[in-house]
């Protein structure tokens, strides 16, 4: 906790005040900042910037979350072109408290609570516009609640930091775990906050937390608390609260660059071309999942193409937009075959030449998540599905096989099923509509199943009970042992 809090106390990011551009331009002291609307609106672009910007490290949600969230499930591993003995170890699933992509995944998480807390401690001194002033510390709020969402799954109770330390002296820099329980009421309170936020922005504002993106991560807590009332009654404020949201027709559209921010998104992190022109920061999807037009491995790779690639049923769209087995070279002209099918998300078929890093948002929460939340959601209240649960379900399995999204289709619909198939059909759909998308270890810990279905792959087989948490990184542990106790079997 020391370390990312010495880090922020006394500066604050600046970045630009008109848009979500997030390329750091200068730093200045925190007393000499909070003065004007511009102030206020650049803190919390800087708050924003957490989530897509590190300037020693891969991004957050560029993909060092990945490591956590993906590679250390059951699809996802490391290739032969993974070299860090680190990323090996998430993969393996042997990985302890000393694991340096826990540790960086921890900072990055705790860095940008620690922006937001600040901006919401000093918005209100600004001299500026009121009404923005709270719009930007509900912002501020969603992206704190969007944070401890993450750290409350991947560690239990976390520390609960909801201002800025009082001074340096080492007893204000310790913080200790909050209970799992306390760490939620916090979320829940900030996302509630947030609801009094726009429900559209335009121009340059486009892609910020709005009222329907509070909603849906809401609706993400409840399922996960399995408080089904209401995460059904969130669920059903997304989609009938005139947001405008909708599935694209094509799943492709998710991870085109040219729709971006569109009906479909909720809440993405917002990605620009090489951005901040620094090496690894800003998205690193795209380098890591493709290492050329050879039979080269890349460092992010599916782990068993039985299991994953070939489990889509013929028809089904989204297979070949989320791997590629096959991809036109544009410097020959020629199709090109991989010897193993690779993630395709993240690819920009346009620049695959160069390798660069790519403008392709990472989406946080879009509308099929909320669909298929309602459906699972339903079927567990109910303890059977409901023909709203089917529709909702089902409106995502059309668009799967490019069917018209709203008529019914016995062709792909499902009908007739207990809750257990229900239930297992959820699972089924969530495997093939959000691969690297961040979801697959939170929903696996969520269902009871990490542990089962890691151990059918190949390489994972030290899976166990532990692995629902990941440990405390050592070095936070070092400064406050007695604060933090470390998770079991670590």
């Amino acid at each position: 906790m020391k370390k990312f809090i010495l880090l922020s106390i006394s500066t604050i990011l600046l970045a630009s005040c008109t848009d979500l551009d997030v390329t750091p331009t200068s730093f200045v002291t925190k007393e000499n900042f909070y003065n004007t609307d511009d102030d206020a609106i650049a803190s919390v672009t800087a708050v924003y910037a957490s989530l897509s910007y590190d300037g020693t490290e891969q991004s957050l949600f560029g993909r060092n979350l990945y490591f956590l969230t993906d590679m250390g499930t059951d699809y996802a591993a490391a290739g032969a072109s993974a070299i860090n003995q680190n990323v090996r170890a998430i993969s393996a699933l042997s990985y302890d408290a000393n694991t340096d992509r826990v540790q960086v995944a921890w900072r990055q998480i705790y860095s940008g609570v620690n922006r937001a807390n600040i901006a919401i401690d000093n918005i209100p001194k600004v001299q500026g516009t009121e009404t923005l002033k709270a719009r930007l510390i509900n912002e501020a709020k969603f992206i704190r609640a969007l944070l401890y969402f993450h750290a409350v799954r991947l560690w239990g109770g976390v520390p609960l930091v909801l201002h800025e330390p009082k001074s340096l002296a080492i007893e204000d820099l310790k913080a200790d775990r909050a209970t799992v329980d306390e760490v939620y009421t916090q979320i829940i309170k900030d996302l509630t906050d947030a609801e009094a936020l726009p429900t559209t922005y335009t121009g340059t504002n486009v892609g910020r937390a709005t009222s329907g993106a509070a909603k849906a991560i809401l609706a993400k807590v409840y399922l996960t608390r399995k408080d089904w009332p209401n995460a059904i009654l969130k669920a059903k404020e997304v989609i009938n609260g005139g947001y405008g949201y909708g599935l694209f027709t094509n799943f492709s559209d998710i991870f085109n660059k040219a729709t971006k921010n569109g009906k479909e998104h909720i809440f993405s992190v917002q990605f620009e071309p090489n951005q901040a022109g620094n090496g690894s920061s800003g998205s690193t999807f795209m380098r890591t999942s493709f290492a050329g037009f050879a039979p080269v491995e890349p460092a992010d790779i599916i782990s068993d193409v039985s299991l994953f690639y070939d489990i889509y049923a013929a028809g089904d769209t989204r297979r070949d937009a989320t791997y590629a087995k096959q991809l036109l070279n544009p410097a020959t002209g020629l199709l090109y075959t991989f010897p193993k099918p690779i993630f395709r998300k993240y690819l920009d078929v346009t620049i695959l030449s160069n390798g660069a890093n790519v403008s392709i948002n990472f989406p946080i929460i879009r509308y099929a998540d909320i669909l298929v939340t309602l459906a699972e959601a339903i079927n567990e209240q109910e303890n059977a599905p409901t023909a709203e649960a089917y529709e909702a379900i089902n409106k995502v399995r059309r668009r799967a096989f490019g069917k018209p999204i709203d008529t019914p289709d016995t062709t792909v619909d499902l009908a007739g099923l207990t809750k257990e198939q229900f239930k297992e059909a959820i699972f089924t759909e969530r495997t093939k509509e959000f691969a690297q998308e961040g979801q697959r270890w939170f929903d696996l810990v969520r269902w009871g199943r990490l542990v089962s279905e890691v151990k059918k792959v190949p390489g994972k087989s030290a899976v166990s009970e532990r692995n629902n948490l990941y440990p405390i990184p050592q070095s936070e542990r070092d400064q406050n042992p007695d604060g933090l106790p470390q998770n079991l079997g670590y």
